[in-house]
């Protein structure tokens, strides 16, 4: 089983790929899906489905960089 550390890098990197590609939406969802594959991150993007909402509707990039880079 991986740590919390590794696996929430892994989720971020998912992502990121997603960003670099323009997809926003995708980039999003991973993410707070991907939180929910281990014990350790499994609530931490619960109470973020609103931001992630509001920054997919207005296609802001740097903000959903900002979202994914922000867990910790």
């Amino acid at each position: 089983m991986t740590t919390r550390a590794e696996h929430l890098e892994w989720c971020k990197a998912r992502a990121r790929e997603y960003l670099e590609r323009g997809q926003i939406q995708e980039a999003l969802t991973s993410m707070l899906s991907d939180l929910k594959r281990h014990k350790e991150t499994l609530a931490s993007g619960d109470a973020m489905g609103p931001l992630a909402i509001m920054l997919i509707t207005h296609q802001d990039k740097d903000g959903a960089r900002r979202f994914i880079e922000g867990f910790r």
